[in-house]
């Protein structure tokens, strides 16, 4: 899944080749992909695009103050840009193209989503706090009012395991399933510590993970296209995805814990005082 640094990598790139062009028009393949309907799909046909920004895991195209075409990506989505768009026909149900948008230069995008389960969602409001994902986002990670302070009192009285509430877009926006790994593994934290009652010394390491790892993946995305931003992802990655592999910190055995749709990575030596983590789908975590 996309999260926060791909996410800013795909609003930086639109920014610098969208932003300014006027939209030709825009196709919609996949219906159940397309959640609004006021306004409808067409009024973006003739609009410019002034503006190209990320909430969450969200990306927002804004054509004036009172029309905006947002879309969230999911599981499976993704952008594959053209500089200069296909004239082929798109048949709905044939193709893994969920929207093509087409712009005056002749270039564009589609938005794509492998797989069987469909949940790529696409958006046209008037103003992106109408889309119900954003109204509830939590605060940005790498918003400069997002302190230590603000953090630890988001922790509070929380009884929920960190990794499941790094993950919480109520929460916090734009960390998903990989990056939590990633913020767990650089704090030497276990993914089922209890969230409210992390020690003061904990929350610091914490809150520092955070920041340098999530700071460090979208300087990382910035500047590329979004055929390369897959692959620079998965190079930055210490345990995610990286089963079976050696930590890069202590040399141990990654290990995984599997859930009905995801995984999880993690260092037993550096995160669970070297105690293996069982898999759920088989028994309860060893204390």
């Amino acid at each position: 899944m996309p999260e926060m640094p791909e996410v800013q990598g795909l609003t930086t790139f639109l920014e610098g080749r969208a932003v300014g062009r006027t939209i030709t028009h825009a196709t919609v393949s996949a219906i159940s992909a397309l959640k609004t309907y006021d306004p409808p799909i067409h009024a973006l046909q003739g609009a410019e695009i002034t503006a190209a920004a990320r909430y969450g895991k969200f990306v927002v195209l804004s054509c004036g103050p009172d029309l905006h075409l947002v879309f969230h990506l999911a599981k499976a989505g993704w952008l594959r840009w053209y500089d200069a768009l296909p004239t082929t026909l798109i048949k709905p149900g044939k193709s893994p193209i969920a929207l093509r948008l087409a712009l005056d230069d002749g270039s564009g995008f589609d938005l794509t989503e492998a797989g069987t389960k469909k949940s790529l969602a696409v958006y046209v409001v008037r103003d992106p706090h109408d889309v119900p994902g954003i109204a509830r986002l939590g605060p940005d990670p790498l918003d400069p009012s997002f302190t230590r302070e603000v953090f630890a009192g988001l922790l509070e009285g929380r009884r929920m395991q960190i990794k499941g509430l790094l993950r919480d877009q109520d929460v916090i926006a734009g960390i998903g399933n990989a990056y939590s790994d990633e913020i767990l593994h650089a704090a030497r934290m276990s993914p089922y510590a209890n969230a409210g009652k992390l020690g003061d010394d904990e929350i610091d390491r914490l809150y520092a993970a955070m920041q340098s790892t999530l700071t460090e993946a979208v300087a990382e995305a910035s500047g590329k296209p979004p055929a390369d931003l897959k692959d620079a992802k998965r190079r930055g990655m210490q345990v995610h995805a990286r089963r079976g592999e050696a930590c890069p910190v202590c040399g141990d055995t990654v290990r995984s814990v599997f859930f009905a749709d995801r995984s999880m990575e993690y260092c037993p030596t550096c995160q669970t005082g070297g105690k293996p983590l069982a898999d759920r789908r088989l028994s309860r975590l060893l204390k």
